[in-house]
């Protein structure tokens, strides 16, 4: 199939990007700590770090690791914790020591954290206090030497002491935990402050990240992107950005978890490069402290998912937000519905752009055009330097308008899975290009539009069905807040659709939503089965998980 879309990039947009141009991420921090020394880099919870401070914080605790704990280079450490001022420090500081970060989420539970920790073959954590209870409990399971641990308040002065108080004693936010040797997070930048760093010469091809994916497929494995890869999505980003954004001048939301890829390299990598002041969110799901934050800045980009949108939208608090100077709302990790964009752009003024990308990409691989001014439905045309072809089950390229498998091929595309050769030979074929799992169409503009996961696709007595187009056109209902749809078993139709459903008014009924559906579906596309739920299970990014309806339906 001609690759027709490299016609279509926006105005200004190159189609390839220098990848020489930055060694590490290193490199790039340093550069924006010495372009934008004086901006505010980081800010929480009233407490803001300009570049310089970060930079000279990053430099303390790169010299802890190298000077205190003498870790090699190449040594793996994981870092546990929400956004937090400590994150950024923690995380620029292990890369400037030439370590290899391992994010994990704070909310694992024993096992998957056991896993990941014995896994990646982490011998050093940063873990924030209240989560210090589920790291004892593995501890001895793993091959962890070295313990940091972290207060909400550190950053914070005096009042972080009261801050600490109240979280511990007040609100009993923090679990009883005991581990021996632990070293507290000011102990450790202290420490690293008494000693000289010595640099350490990286290169792209050096591993930064072994970033956990696949456990809603099973076993979670760990994408081994490098420097190199998450300098190509900078740079891809920095290209496409450049028309709407300015350096040095833009105030970001990072209410997504950095831990996770999508908010790892858009909030914290790109706008960093940026010379951005990142607006870090501790706990989004506190959306009247989250919406209080945003009343006192003028925010110009807003990052997000579905189901962050969705909860905002049905806030009326949201209209109380001066949005006059912003300029970018961004969605990824999941499909955007209609409705929740179009209530946004009613509420902000601005449209949602939605963005695609993969944890194996670093995550970046297709965006729509900066300057739409409505809801495209479609993930737009692929990034510079990135190329995609549509495959069918034979691995044949399919017809233009036809739906097929995405395979990506560039920069960003990662070295593969930390010690699993056979699942990278899986993932990534000869030429280079990595499965994706998601079945997309592209169109005669060379624009792509995400049709559904490869493993969701439901087939209802022979007729393929998307549980994306569904959950679209019931999300237009007006009594409903959240739906998902999966396949169930059935000896009729092989296959029958379910709904999980939260209700937006509480006379919402099943006969209602099925009337509805009909007359915006097919017959073999109306789902005869509704669930309603008070809530639905959900992943650290918010992605509403189907898997875990599927199991607790096929328990049922």
């Amino acid at each position: 199939m001609e690759k027709i879309w490299f016609q279509s990039y926006e105005q200004g947009v190159a189609h390839e990007i220098d990848v020489t141009l930055n060694q590490s991420i290193v490199d790039v921090f340093q550069k924006s700590a010495r372009k934008f020394a004086n901006r505010p880099a980081f800010q929480n919870m009233g407490k803001t770090l300009t570049y310089a401070e970060t930079a000279k914080l990053v430099n303390d605790f790169a010299s802890f690791l190298q000077n205190t704990l003498k870790l090699p280079r190449g040594e793996r450490v994981a870092i546990m914790m929400p956004n937090l001022l400590q994150y950024p420090i923690a995380l620029f500081g292990a890369l400037q020591a030439g370590m290899v970060v391992v994010n994990t989420n704070p909310l694992y539970t024993p096992r998957e954290l056991e896993h990941q920790l014995n896994d990646s073959g982490a011998t050093t954590i940063i873990v924030l206090e209240n989560f210090a209870n589920t790291l004892e409990l593995v501890l001895p399971r793993t091959q962890i030497k070295n313990v940091v641990i972290a207060t909400v308040g550190d950053m914070f002065g005096l009042k972080g002491k009261l801050m600490n108080f109240v979280l511990r004693k007040v609100k009993k936010m923090v679990p009883e935990y005991r581990i021996d040797h632990a070293i507290s997070f000011q102990t450790a930048l202290k420490q690293g402050a008494a000693h000289s760093f010595t640099p350490v010469e990286l290169t792209r091809d050096d591993t930064a990240f072994l970033q956990y994916t696949g456990g809603t497929t099973g076993v979670a494995k760990g994408a081994i992107l490098s420097h190199g890869n998450i300098c190509a999505n900078m740079q891809q980003a920095a290209e496409w950005i450049k028309n709407l954004l300015v350096d040095g001048q833009e105030v970001v939301t990072a209410a997504l978890p950095l831990y996770h890829i999508l908010a790892l390299t858009i909030n914290l990598m790109i706008f960093t490069q940026a010379g951005a002041k990142i607006l870090l969110i501790t706990n989004p799901r506190d959306m009247k402290g989250f919406i209080s934050e945003l009343k006192k800045e003028k925010v110009s980009v807003f990052i997000g998912v579905n189901t962050l949108f969705n909860a905002m939208i049905n806030r009326p608090e949201l209209s109380e937000i001066d949005f006059s100077t912003l300029k970018l709302t961004l969605s990824g990790g999941m499909a955007t519905q209609k409705p929740v964009a179009e209530k946004w752009k009613n509420i902000t003024g601005t449209p949602i752009v939605e963005a695609y990308g993969l944890t194996e990409a670093s995550p970046g691989v297709c965006c729509n055009p900066l300057g739409i001014s409505a809801y495209t439905g479609s993930i737009g045309l692929p990034i510079s330097s990135t190329e995609i072809e549509l495959r069918d089950a034979d691995g044949n390229e399919v017809p233009l308008g036809q739906p097929g498998e995405m395979w990506v091929r560039g920069p960003q595309v990662m070295k593969g899975y930390w010690n699993r050769p056979e699942e990278t030979a899986k993932a990534i074929d000869a030429r280079g290009f990595l499965e994706t799992g998601d079945i997309a169409v592209v169109d005669e503009k060379g624009w792509f539009k995400l049709v559904d996961r490869k493993k969701d696709l439901i087939v209802v007595s022979g007729f393929n069905v998307y549980p994306n187009e569904i959950e679209e056109v019931v999300a237009h209902h007006d009594k409903v807040l959240e739906v998902a749809c999966i396949g169930v078993a059935s000896e009729k139709t092989g296959e029958a659709l379910k709904l999980f459903v939260v209700k937006k008014d509480p006379s919402l009924t099943k006969e209602e939503l099925i009337a509805f559906c009909r007359t915006e579906l097919t017959a073999y596309k109306v789902p005869k089965d509704i669930e309603f739920r008070d809530e639905l299970p959900k992943s650290n990014v918010g992605k509403i998980l189907r898997r875990e309806l599927r199991e607790s339906a096929n328990k049922a």
